[in-house]
């Protein structure tokens, strides 16, 4: 397995006036292709924040994160914008699929963005979909999905440019019971089969249970739980 994301002594903070907020203090962390890790913390200790930082929506104040080798601390912000689009996959709790488009058009986009032409992205879009076990809803709305239909659709979207790193916020934390987990088993069978490297932020202790480790976030670091 290859290391896909490092986290090279991370230092995360924001001031409020005179509040001094410290989120990450000298963090490493690392993933590897394949391997699904979850993140299990209380809200506000900094999940979203560290997310942000692997998928470079944010920078760190210190520190450094590194990509398939690639340190993306010092990159510009179109450097930054290009690894995003083609490395690295979001899926957050809410779907944020576009109402107006179908769901194959939805997994197509991010695609078309890259520069595909839409024969081949409507192609691709479909396997997806297929794959995903949602191919009959192709043709059909976010809003006339279910919970369970919508959030696989926007696991399709998110790994549409075949990215190596998977960052997922409560991905089945808006689902019940029951379609949380078929929902979990839908990424975890796309994760072991893709290679993709999957550090998925939950509430969630029984699916956190089924991933290959859990950490969590105490004073400022990242942790084995």
């Amino acid at each position: 397995m290859s290391t896909v994301l490092e986290l090279k002594a991370v230092q995360r903070h924001y001031d409020q006036g005179e509040e001094h907020l410290a989120i990450l203090a000298d963090a490493d962390f690392s993933l590897s292709s394949g391997e699904m890790v979850a993140l299990v913390a209380p809200s506000g200790a900094g999940k979203s924040t560290l997310l942000h930082l692997a998928g470079l929506l944010e920078r760190p104040n210190a520190g450094d994160v590194v990509l398939n080798g690639r340190a993306c601390g010092a990159l510009g912000d179109d450097e930054r914008t290009a690894i995003r689009r083609n490395e690295v996959g979001f899926v957050y709790q809410f779907h944020h699929l576009l109402p107006e488009f179908t769901a194959l058009e939805n997994v197509m986009m991010p695609q078309m963005v890259r520069g595909l032409d839409r024969t081949e992205a409507a192609r691709r879009a479909a396997q997806l979909l297929d794959y995903m076990r949602v191919g009959s809803r192709a043709q059909h709305r976010p809003s006339e999905l279910s919970g369970g239909e919508q959030q696989r659709v926007a696991i399709a979207r998110a790994v549409a440019n075949a990215p190596s790193l998977l960052l997922a916020d409560e991905p089945t934390g808006n689902l019940d019971p029951d379609t949380a987990v078929y929902v979990f088993e839908a990424l975890e069978a796309l994760v072991r089969q893709s290679g993709l490297a999957a550090l998925i932020a939950t509430h969630n202790h029984d699916l956190a249970a089924r991933m290959d480790r859990r950490v969590t976030l105490s004073g400022g670091k990242i942790v084995p739980l």
